[in-house]
């Protein structure tokens, strides 16, 4: 069995929730077309731009105002909702502790914003856990790019055979395992646990 040992988690619906439709609902009411608009944010280029970190959160607002229908107030709302419905997912940080308690490298690879992980780090006490951590917005490219996979690499002298990588996008999972890591398609810390442990990891 191949002897792993570090483990590298994703942020958004690994360790704490994201969802867009929630986040339109909560900004918008529930009457809104949440799927809609949720597609016309999160999937625009200005929300791309704002994870590639060449654009700061107060220029995404600004092209927010000038290409979507919402008012000052509900950009505001908005990007209130966005950080303040990023809770710690059940179990998460548990396994987290406790794989760095079992002896192992923890790292993050996240496709994030800067002004989202600021929040993050205030908010919470989990990111002083990882041994280190690649944001997207702070070196310019995004998962399943193999570039983003290899700074983490690179940056914390990592073997790809070393390595298990746990994310919710299985084309994410794919793309780390392109450059040769492990890769778990995550669902909860409960299944995660249980997928770590067919590697070898029990922890």
């Amino acid at each position: 069995m191949a002897n792993y040992q570090n483990i590298i988690f994703d942020i958004g619906n690994v360790i704490v929730r994201w969802s867009p439709e929630e986040i339109i609902r909560l900004t918008l009411g529930d009457a809104a077309d949440a799927d809609a608009h949720a597609n016309q944010i999160f999937q625009s280029d200005t929300w791309q731009a704002l994870n590639r970190g060449t654009l700061t959160e107060a220029q995404a607002k600004q092209r927010f105002a000038d290409d979507t229908a919402l008012s000052p107030a509900q950009l505001e709302a908005l990007f209130y909702y966005i950080k303040q419905t990023q809770i710690c997912l059940y179990g998460s940080v548990d396994l987290l502790r406790s794989a760095k308690e079992a002896g192992y490298g923890v790292y993050s690879l996240t496709d994030n914003v800067r002004e989202i992980v600021a929040f993050l780090k205030q908010r919470y006490t989990f990111w002083s856990l990882f041994d280190g951590a690649i944001v997207s917005a702070e070196v310019g490219c995004l998962k399943p790019e193999p570039a983003i996979y290899q700074r983490l690499l690179d940056d914390y002298h990592l073997d790809p055979a070393s390595c298990v990588f746990l994310d919710d996008k299985v084309a994410n999972v794919e793309g780390a395992k392109a450059l040769g890591m492990a890769g778990i398609p995550f669902t909860d810390a409960q299944q995660g646990r249980a997928e770590l442990a067919k590697l070898g990891i029990v922890i």
